[in-house]
């Protein structure tokens, strides 16, 4: 049924909801041909029961009334912080849960280095979950399987991207469990699982060995200009900064990502988590005294749950509370869709015959004009530094 009624594919974001639902167990996920997953229905068993339509958020709109606060957020442990993408509040946030005997959930790397969504119960796994993976994670039954624990009784955090997190809430059809907590993030868009996979085939060629572990947010250059790393089995690393890296290029230009990102319909301040966690980007315009570039969170939290578990946390943090509509200004995709690149199309239809490094120069290259400005950029950057002067300007200048 859910096939018939989701008729392009931007009018689904691969959340597995129908899958969970289905009493039948007749809906699979497949990917199709750029890579992502979308729902197939078994028609000789599937009994027209219309779960999964009912359940699928993309067609059963809920929309939430609620009135967020926005907080900037640092993490005391600064080991924790400087190996998180941020500011370090998700581990203080999941910490909480598993001492309180809970579950959580999030994205991790399996062994093939393919994304999905697992669950842990100690602290020494929770760094499986720490940090940001810019790729679409597989849910698997993983709703099914946070809807048997909050059953049961027990504390679960689940943590996923705005579309997931209305996924479960609708596979658990709105209910208010007092038992769950939810986290979201502020996502850019989630690029191709297979154009994932392409690129870490790539790299271990150039490295002549296997991964293994993959970062994609060091921070020894700094928050602002972290990198990706690969550390290799044969004790080599490959290591470079978002605006060099192939993938995040590919990433950072919207070639690759689903179609349903291009026009998210869970963008926006009102959501459905309890908790938004995103970097602060623009710190340094609205409270400079905490830019010290080894990376700050933005946090908002959307219901009463998510400000009760920020309280029992907060001594653990320093925080100010900030205008959420002067902090979405530089992250514009709190509540922006990612536009389409023209070269979409073309990107994937040569996806399978290119080498991925030729892939990226030949459709994520930037033109004329932008390559001057970030030049003119660097080099006033370069030459200020060398006057003493840009010190000052962070310290004195707000820039509006």
């Amino acid at each position: 049924m859910i096939d018939k009624k989701i008729r392009f594919k931007r009018d689904c974001m691969g959340c597995h909801g129908c899958m969970n639902i289905c009493p039948e167990k007749c809906i699979s996920m497949e990917s199709d041909k750029e890579g992502f997953l979308y729902p197939k229905v078994d028609y000789d068993v599937c009994i027209n029961c219309k779960k999964c339509v009912n359940i699928c958020p993309m067609i059963s709109k809920i929309k939430e009334d609620n009135k967020p606060l926005a907080y900037a957020c640092i993490n005391k442990n600064e080991k924790i912080r400087l190996e998180s993408s941020s500011g370090g509040v998700f581990t203080l946030v999941a910490e909480h849960v598993l001492d309180s005997g809970g579950i959580v959930f999030g994205a991790c790397f399996d062994y093939k280095f393919e994304l999905e969504h697992k669950w842990v119960k100690t602290k020494e796994h929770l760094s499986k979950l720490r940090g940001s993976k810019y790729l679409q994670s597989k849910i698997g039954s993983s709703y099914s399987h946070a809807k048997h624990l909050l059953d049961l009784g027990l504390y679960v955090l689940f943590s996923g991207t705005p579309c997931q997190i209305a996924g479960l809430k609708s596979f658990l059809g709105w209910k208010k469990y007092d038992n769950l907590v939810t986290i979201d993030i502020i996502c850019h868009g989630v690029p191709s699982p297979k154009v994932w996979g392409k690129y870490v085939k790539f790299r271990e060629r150039e490295a002549n060995s296997s991964t293994q572990r993959i970062f994609f947010r060091r921070k020894d250059e700094g928050w602002k200009r972290y990198s990706v790393s690969f550390l290799f089995k044969n004790d080599t690393e490959y290591r470079k900064t978002l605006n060099e890296d192939l993938y995040m290029k590919a990433f950072l230009q919207d070639v690759c990502l689903r179609p349903s990102c291009y026009d998210c319909e869970f963008k926006g301040l009102n959501r459905h988590s309890d908790i938004t966690l995103a970097d602060f980007w623009g710190i340094e315009n609205i409270l400079p005294e905490m830019d010290d570039d080894k990376g700050i969170s933005l946090i908002f939290v959307n219901s009463k749950a998510g400000e009760a578990l920020i309280e029992k946390i907060a001594e653990k943090m320093l925080f100010k509370q900030v205008d959420i509509n002067e902090a979405v200004k530089y992250n514009l995709a709190a509540i922006k869709s990612a536009a389409p690149n023209p070269n979409r199309e073309k990107f994937f239809k040569e996806l399978d015959k290119l080498a991925f490094d030729k892939l990226v120069k030949k459709y994520c290259s930037d033109n004329l004009s932008v390559r001057v400005k970030k030049r003119i950029k660097v080099l006033t950057k370069t030459v200020l530094t060398k006057l003493g002067l840009l010190d000052f300007i962070k310290r004195n200048v707000t820039i509006k």
